[in-house]
């Protein structure tokens, strides 16, 4: 009886479960949104057990497409959105509010503070940027600001995690309580060269040690599923990554200078810098991609909060399209962008301005224009946010990018990649599997139970359905660059 391996790529708006056998075949695939809360303007919350319930509702619904019986499944890998606070209680396993997502800007005043300190060391320290997506800045806020859960936080009854954490905790029936490196490398938690806890971030954002999950490598056996969770079988969890740094594994980035962008909810670039830390600076960081064994492997990363939500906004916030082919249609209609640019700074502008006072701008219209053109500016600033941190990369890293990439849902945009190759003057690549999210967390699974031998070995999986080529001439390029940066400056500092 063949056996495969099942990933669950738990995003920002929904969960993906998705099976795959030995040659990095999807055998079957399920997708679900979850809900959104937005209680007050810059926060943003998840129900954690609603996350749950739905990623193991999409388990079975793959496993039913799929024909699979689960104790056919060698191995279950978790990429996942990142820095999502979630806090619960240990003995009950309810959690003690809504989850903090990553996107959530209400530790603003924490991140200030932290910044007048000594801003520049802890950045230095863990690799991170101080910015309101820090887990640690949410736990702190959660500790000044809700004294039932500061209570149960400092007596030990309530414990702290991301949503790997979580769901690991959750499969395992609360028996096993741990994060991995590539996720926690982006909490402001983690000291980026020790790979431990920093002890001084800790003490000053009085955050209690021994709430924090044990840190575990991103490839290895830390548990098996409780039978009574996961469909009456025992199946070892075998890899985890933070889901950005997930997709550059599953798009084959493993050497030094190699880059990939996702283009999700958020639009997120890595860059592997091997097995060298460099510090962030310019609103770049400096995140884990993954561990194994006695390998650390490094990278460098430039994070735009919104991208493909963009696109959901047209749909949900003012009902411009009905679906995401809508806005590719009604762009691809339009000879030009008519002078009309869109910047999608909804909760702040992301690497390398970071500005969370800035705010959603809709500037150059004219009486010509009509939703045409606000679809296809919508599309063109998904990429140049990409070019905003792929110039950053380069000139960090000392490493030429001569290819970019592209995976996640925004990837399937045909006009949004073309224009993503002219304004950066390099090819664009799209591979065959475009949801390369869940593939990492599932190359990290199947390695840890020897599913696959080697990471060179799942690096060969790595297929291209369609190349981009830039026809934009440097004049045109530069004209455009111009135009978009005078957007960015009038869209920052809005609140201020």
């Amino acid at each position: 009886m063949e056996n495969y391996v099942l990933g669950f790529d738990i995003g920002t708006t929904g969960t993906r479960a998705m099976i795959f056998d030995r040659k990095s075949r999807e055998i079957s695939s399920a997708y679900s949104e979850f809900r959104q809360y937005f209680p007050q303007d810059g926060w943003v919350e998840h129900d954690a057990v609603e996350i749950y319930d739905v990623t193991l509702k999409m388990a079975a619904e793959a496993l039913k497409k799929g024909k699979v019986k689960p104790k056919q499944i060698a191995a279950v890998g978790i990429a996942n959105q990142r820095e999502t606070t979630v806090i619960w209680d240990k003995n009950t396993g309810i959690p003690a509010c809504r989850a903090i997502v990553w996107q959530d800007r209400r530790t603003l005043p924490i991140c200030e503070r932290l910044e007048a300190m000594n801003g520049e060391k802890f950045v230095r320290q863990t690799g991170m940027i101080i910015v309101p997506n820090d887990a640690a800045t949410k736990i702190a806020w959660l500790m000044e600001n809700r004294e039932e859960i500061c209570h149960g936080l400092e007596e030990g009854s309530l414990i702290y995690g991301t949503i790997d954490t979580w769901m690991v905790w959750k499969l395992t029936g609360g028996k096993v309580h741990i994060t991995e490196h590539s996720n926690n490398s982006v909490t402001l938690l983690q000291n980026a060269e020790k790979l431990d806890y920093d002890e001084e971030i800790l003490k000053v954002l009085n955050i209690p040690r021994h709430i924090l999950p044990e840190i575990r490598k991103s490839s290895e056996v830390y548990g098996y599923t409780e039978p009574e969770e996961f469909f009456g079988a025992s199946v070892p969890i075998g890899g985890i990554l933070g889901d950005q740094q997930a997709a550059a594994i599953g798009q084959g980035c493993l050497k030094p200078g190699t880059a990939k962008n996702t283009y999700g909810t958020g639009s997120f670039i890595v860059m592997n810098t091997g097995e060298r830390y460099i510090a962030p600076s310019n609103g770049i960081f400096s995140p884990v991609i993954y561990t194994k064994d006695n390998l650390v492997n490094y990278g460098l990363e430039g994070m735009a909060d919104v991208s493909g939500a963009v696109i959901q906004w047209l749909r949900d916030g003012i009902g411009m399209i009905q679906n995401a082919e809508e806005a590719e249609k009604l762009a691809q209609q339009a000879e030009s962008n008519m002078g009309v640019y869109f910047v999608p700074a909804f909760v702040g502008l992301g690497a390398p301005y970071y500005d969370s006072y800035a705010r959603g701008t809709l500037i150059g219209l004219s009486r010509g224009a009509d939703k045409r053109h606000v679809a296809r500016a919508a599309l063109e600033s998904m990429a140049f946010q990409v070019r905003d941190s792929f110039e950053m990369l380069e000139k960090k890293s000392g490493m030429k990018l001569t290819r970019l990439r592209a995976d996640g849902g925004g990837a399937k945009s045909d006009f949004m990649l073309q224009f993503q190759a002219d304004i950066l003057g390099v090819p664009v690549e799209r591979p065959e599997i475009t949801e390369t999210t869940c593939l990492g967390g599932v190359y990290m699974a199947g390695l840890a139970v020897g599913y696959w031998d080697s990471i060179e070995e799942v690096s060969e999986f790595w297929r291209v359905e369609k190349s981009f080529e830039p026809v934009m001439t440097e004049s045109q390029r530069q004209e455009q660059i111009t135009m978009w940066t005078k957007a960015i400056e009038r869209a920052g500092g809005w609140l201020k």
